[in-house]
């Protein structure tokens, strides 16, 4: 197998290295990933393969390999964030305001590639569906849609990749159970009739519900919920008022709530209700609360991180690496909530640099990274016969 993939990589490898930076001069924000898609089109067909666009406009869909037996699914996210980049690569994004500062460029270059090298093996151990995804970086999540479009339908288990600058480029974190965190946003609107500071007594102090909020949500909920789940609310924007001496109309407070256990995830949008209502009751401040539930927390399924461990572990005698639980969401839950799989953390620092984390201006990664995520994912594919 390792031949198999080490030659093709020796002939090819430079490709994928011209598709990333193809890719992360060109970088989509999600659900516009038009070009991305049309360049994965072409790409997979030129190999002889029948790629389709999913229904949502952006994104492919693409079957090879057997027809008969187990599938397996390999996911690839395609979209960037509105991030303006600031790495000074000759490579760098040229739309304004737009960067790949979440390396879904390699990603979708890395299954391009795996792709291509899987269309040069006949015959296939096993059926392989590649899914290459917009929307990842929207809640809650291109995954749901492309679930609703019928990916998951046949499939027997399901593999993905994310980059991760905490680790050496050469290494894949692997971790069984929860590896990333449920993840939903919190909108919280308050009104009151508003009045002077000095006369707080003949009004709702709306300023003074809002610091209830603020410090009594999160304590509360760290009281409510098993310590063991993960669980953490934190406040991203708060807004009200303008002047010292009045007490403002309207105020808003918006944040996440985040958690590692699929349970509390469940109970968490009545408990937080519940607890908002309680806190702002006595304070004579109306409010309206929205709640959006974001995606749940990708839960690896234990069979599924074996058979990943065993192709990584391939690449060479340091490539297994541990990896905890982030608090972040990923929308590869949602293919997980259908069929079992796994996702393992693509090493992406050079070692050398001071480590920056995803979602920077500056994040950069070690091109090295590409030929270890095709390795670990064709070997998936390919090890299947073994």
């Amino acid at each position: 197998m390792n031949d198999v993939i080490g030659a093709w990589w020796e002939s090819h490898g430079a490709d994928v290295v011209r598709w990333r930076r193809h890719l992360h001069a060109q970088p989509e924000l999600s659900r516009q990933e038009v070009n991305t898609t049309e360049l994965v089109m072409a790409q997979l067909s030129a190999s002889g393969l029948h790629p389709r666009r999913l229904p949502m406009g952006t994104g492919v869909v693409c079957d090879l390999g057997p027809t008969d037996g187990p599938r397996i699914a390999l996911r690839a996210d395609m979209d960037a964030l509105p991030i303006t980049e600031h790495t000074g690569l000759p490579f760098s994004s040229t739309v304004e305001g737009v960067s790949h500062a979440c390396g879904h460029d390699a990603h979708t270059a890395i299954l391009i590639g795996v792709a291509k090298l899987l269309a040069s093996v006949d015959p296939l151990p096993v059926g392989v569906r590649l899914i290459f995804q917009p929307a990842e970086e929207v809640m809650p999540g291109g995954a749901i849609d492309a679930v609703a479009a019928g990916v998951t339908n046949g499939v027997s288990r399901i593999f993905a990749l994310h980059c991760d600058p905490k680790l050496p480029v050469g290494s894949v974190g692997l971790r069984s159970g929860a590896l990333t965190s449920a993840a939903d946003h919190i909108d919280l609107q308050l009104h009151s009739a508003g009045g002077h500071t000095s006369r707080p007594h003949l009004t709702g102090d709306l300023v003074y519900a809002m610091g209830s909020v603020i410090t009594g949500l999160p304590g509360i909920l760290s009281r409510r919920v098993d310590p063991r789940s993960g669980t953490i609310m934190v406040w991203g924007a708060a807004h009200a008022g303008s002047a010292p001496n009045a007490i403002p109309q309207e105020g808003r407070l918006r944040g996440t709530v985040r958690t590692g256990d699929h349970v509390t995830w469940g109970e968490l949008e009545p408990l937080v209700r519940s607890v908002i209502g309680e806190l702002l009751a006595p304070l004579g401040v109306r409010y309206d609360l929205s709640y959006f539930r974001g995606v749940p927390p990708v839960v690896n399924d234990e069979k599924s991180v074996d058979i990943l461990r065993e192709s990584v572990a391939k690449i060479g005698p340091n490539a297994v690496a541990d990896t905890p639980q982030s608090p972040g969401g990923e929308d590869f839950s949602w293919y997980l909530e259908n069929v079992p799989g796994a996702m393992g953390r693509l090493g992406v620092w050079d070692g050398i640099s001071a480590r920056v984390d995803l979602h920077q201006p500056n994040f950069i990664l070690d091109e090295r990274a590409l030929e270890v995520g095709v390795r670990a994912l064709a070997g998936v594919v390919l090890g299947a016969g073994d």
